[in-house]
């Protein structure tokens, strides 16, 4: 029995095509990830690994989050032992996919470029996936079937088309290519723990648009409507529509602000996007069999800016193009592959709120009544807003005593101003010239906290020193605090 299954790896292996056992390669990164209650540091390096595919023009394709907070990247090509310094050249976490490319591009000599499908694959297909996952060193090979493909979310709000397969992904594996008839269909990149061998692969059709723009240097992100929709199952809503069962669509709620204004009225049906019709959950059917979201059509609709969709208003069709959008404004944005902004005034750090602590925020913070859980989710409600808070306890000092305040209370006012970014609070704090500086807090709960100027700025040299920060505010609002 041992026997037969050692050869039936064995076999397995063999029938991999050699070109795309070349092509992929052992990725190792150096991280240091932001630090949420320290954002003037950096969290202790830490070390992972992923795998990466070979392209065309010497580049290397892997995930995001293989490469996110990336100090120090080396790729080890199969076979080998060098680990060969590389870069992050572009890098994509709302879709999870970064590109690669070698310090010394001469280390890919003898590497194939592996060769990307044109077609989508279909539902049933046999796949196999290359990769590094846990548990050895060595190349590993395993064969499965997709086993369904759907428009579904990937990260920061975005969505885009996935590939579902049945052949273990494991970490480590992230980042690898799954190929068909020997030729790859997209990268490996997620997997549920606990399931019985469900993985996801991110197909071709993203990878290209991933790729096309990047070419600029410059990863802008994928076109979106921004639109505020409802099914239109319920009888009784279509009953107030006026409709028949023929008339299918979503329901605009309201007008969205913005490119969008005067475009869009309150109950407009969306009932078509280009030449697609759109049911009453949402959904395309496809020529090839599959259901999507209706979200997917955007990006391949698109053109010079904006995309074609029918209307049905007050009984009436109407052929509208909506202006489209790279990215969905939000008030508690994600830091995509960035570190967060800071400025340390005394023994306080104020620093936005970010999409990325809000899970964090809204474990700790009990009642409904903190604003950041009153406006999860929500658009700033005029340009350039912020929720700004504490990023960190208060710093210890004299100058805090029998003071009560902690990570993530949202500052409210200054002196009576109300605050409205990070920016605006550095230089309200920088003009003051009032004796008493008074803080006020946005969240029910937090103290007033009142100083002394002249305390603050006399001692701040010293609690920087304390707490061994470098510079009291990131380099992004350092021309405001300076009044530059």
């Amino acid at each position: 029995m041992l026997a037969s299954l050692l050869l039936a790896a064995v076999c397995t292996a063999a029938s991999a095509p050699a070109d795309l056992r070349e092509s992929t390669v052992k990725i190792h990164v150096t991280v240091r990830a932001p630090d949420p209650i320290r954002p003037w540091s950096k969290q202790q390096p830490g070390e992972q690994s992923g795998s990466g595919v070979v392209i065309d023009g010497g580049r290397i394709l892997t995930n995001a989050h293989v490469v996110r907070y990336a100090t120090q990247v080396r790729v080890q090509p199969n076979q080998s032992g060098d680990k060969l310094p590389a870069r992050v050249k572009a890098i994509s976490v709302a879709m999870d996919l970064a590109l690669l490319e070698l310090l010394d591009p001469a280390g890919l000599a003898g590497l194939p470029a592996a060769p990307l499908a044109e077609a989508r694959p279909a539902v049933g297909a046999k796949v196999a996936t290359f990769g590094y996952p846990i548990g050895g060193e060595t190349l590993s090979v395993t064969e499965g079937s997709i086993s369904r493909i759907e428009h579904a979310p990937y990260n920061d709000g975005e969505g885009g088309l996935r590939i579902q397969i049945d052949a273990a992904i494991n970490p480590g594996n992230s980042g690898g290519p799954a190929a068909v008839a020997g030729e790859v269909i997209g990268l490996c990149f997620s997997g549920i723990r606990g399931a019985d061998n469900i993985g996801y692969v991110i197909p071709n059709e993203e990878v290209r648009r991933f790729l096309a723009d990047a070419e600029d240097g410059t990863v802008d992100g994928k076109p979106h409507l921004d639109l505020r929709l409802q099914t239109m199952e319920n009888e009784a809503l279509r009953a107030k529509l006026g409709i028949d069962k023929a008339t299918t669509g979503l329901l605009v709620t309201s007008a969205p602000a913005g490119v969008l204004a005067g475009l869009l009225q309150p109950w407009d049906i969306l009932d078509r996007i280009g030449p697609h019709d759109i049911d009453n959950t949402g959904v395309v059917a496809t020529e090839d069999g599959l259901r999507l979201l209706w979200q997917y059509w955007v990006a391949p609709l698109e053109q010079d800016g904006k995309v074609p969709v029918t209307l049905i208003r007050g009984g009436q069709k109407l052929e509208v193009a909506l202006p489209t959008t790279r990215s969905s404004e939000l008030l508690a944005p994600p830091l995509m592959n960035r570190y967060p902004s800071y400025f340390v005034w005394g023994p306080l750090c104020f620093s936005p709120v970010y999409g990325d602590y809000v899970g964090a925020i809204v474990r700790n913070v009990l009642g409904d009544a903190h604003p950041v859980v009153q406006r999860l989710g929500e658009s700033p409600a005029f340009p350039g807003e912020q929720l700004v808070m504490l990023a960190s306890p208060l710093l210890p000092h004299a100058l805090t005593r029998g003071y009560d305040a902690g990570p993530f209370s949202v500052v409210g006012k200054v002196n009576g101003t109300a605050i409205r970014n990070l920016e605006h609070l550095v230089t309200t704090l920088r003009d003051l010239k009032d004796d008493f500086v008074v803080i006020e807090f946005a969240d029910h709960g937090t103290e007033t906290l009142v100083f002394r100027r002249a305390d603050v700025v006399a001692a701040q040299d010293e609690i920087l020193e304390d707490n061994g920060i470098r510079n009291p505010c990131s380099a992004d609002i350092e021309k405001a605090w300076k009044g530059e």
